[in-house]
């Protein structure tokens, strides 16, 4: 979910959107899914090529939703079980959204070459910008029509749409996104409560949250069960099945006024220093980045001794400042490295502390996360 497109939706869209307060048009929640429906679920993610898939993370070098793309890197890097590249168009630095940059692995081309036959899994974050033609999508197009099975994670259903992936498709997306995500295609049938949708070599996620789930349902098709629930525990994550609650989330005046408040008040906006080094844990940084960056009263920037430094699972991080350059309004303690999933309940808890907890709620809401905390 995109931060700038969620702050213009509730600003520009008035009273309308100010009184919608639920994204599931009132409808009753379903059921959480089956046993049986689980595993049905699961066998559609199974890889559709290789033993030992590849799987390439799609990077917009102009901008990349962070969580989108480095949970899952990291977490299927993590398990050991496939290779695993963050591919851009070029070799350009990614600038992730809301916050962080990184160095692209391979290019496009590259993967090309070295790949004829494509790559199994391509998954696909939400992108900075809404291109209807170029490069990206022509090679998702190629990707699909070569067999891989394509991943749209949260409002990277808006890219698998805009490739023509969507059309008589099963799927889902962030709740903000949803309507019109449903008005641009018709031909869609969509699905409300379920964190995730497989359908015929296509899947979607709901919000930024998913990307840990919908990862470790990915290590159980290609690896099984044991795989995932050992790496599910190192992560400190509870559940990985498809069951969700679409009608928790949506849009009241209450929020529209949060935001407003929270933008306007530029005396009290903050810049939140997070100290990084080589092994720096991607899931901690990118969902702790991610979490303070939402705030519209804060923004994350990495602070370290380097230019450049190398996280835990291989990828090149660009440090924002020097650790004893320009300072910044408040700095996080370094962040731990047992049970990364569990630091965006860190992030939030410290949001509320500083901020106030309606402020970490709608942190929350923006990444589709049930948080119970009360700061």
């Amino acid at each position: 979910m995109e931060r700038r497109l969620f702050l213009m939706g509730l600003l520009g869209s008035g009273i309308v959107v100010a009184c919608s307060s639920r994204s599931g048009t009132g409808n009753v929640a379903l059921p959480s899914p089956s046993a049986k429906e689980q595993r049905a679920t699961i066998a559609a993610l199974k890889p559709p090529k290789r033993q030992r898939p590849l799987i390439a993370i799609l990077a917009d070098n102009r901008g990349s939703e962070t969580t989108d793309l480095m949970v899952p890197y990291s977490v299927l890097t993590r398990s050991g079980i496939a290779d695993v590249t963050v591919v851009a168009p070029d070799a350009s630095p990614i600038s992730l959204m809301p916050a962080l940059t990184i160095r692209p692995q391979s290019t496009l081309a590259a993967v090309d070459k070295a790949h004829p036959d494509g790559a199994d899994y391509v998954i696909v974050p939400a992108f900075h910008h809404d291109d209807r033609k170029g490069p990206i999508l022509d090679w998702l197009r190629r990707q699909a029509a070569s067999g891989s099975t394509v991943i749209g994670i949260c409002e990277g259903a808006r890219v698998l749409g805009r490739a023509g992936l969507l059309d008589g498709k099963r799927a889902t997306t962030h709740w903000y996104a949803a309507s019109s995500l449903r008005r641009a295609h018709p031909a869609m049938e969509w699905v409300r409560d379920r964190r995730y949708v497989a359908d015929r070599g296509v899947v979607t996620t709901t919000g930024v949250s998913a990307s840990i789930p919908v990862s470790l349902a990915l290590v159980e098709a290609i690896a099984g069960a044991g795989a995932a629930a050992r790496l599910a525990e190192h992560l400190g994550s509870d559940d990985h099945d498809a069951a969700h609650d679409s009608n928790r989330f949506g849009l009241n005046a209450g929020w529209v006024s949060l935001v407003a408040g929270n933008s306007l008040a530029f005396w009290g906006h903050e810049t939140i220093g997070l100290p990084v080094s080589n092994g720096i844990d991607d899931i901690a940084l990118a969902l702790t980045a991610d979490a303070w960056s939402r705030t519209y009263r804060s923004k994350a920037v990495t602070t370290g001794e380097e230019e450049f430094v190398t996280t835990r699972d291989g990828l090149t991080l660009q440090v924002d400042r020097k650790a004893q350059g320009r300072p910044v309004d408040f700095a996080l303690p370094v962040l731990g490295k047992n049970h990364p999933a569990q630091s965006l309940d860190t992030a939030l808890s410290g949001i509320a502390a500083r901020h106030g907890a309606g402020t970490a709620r709608l942190v929350a809401l923006q990444l589709e996360y049930l948080w119970e905390g009360r700061g």
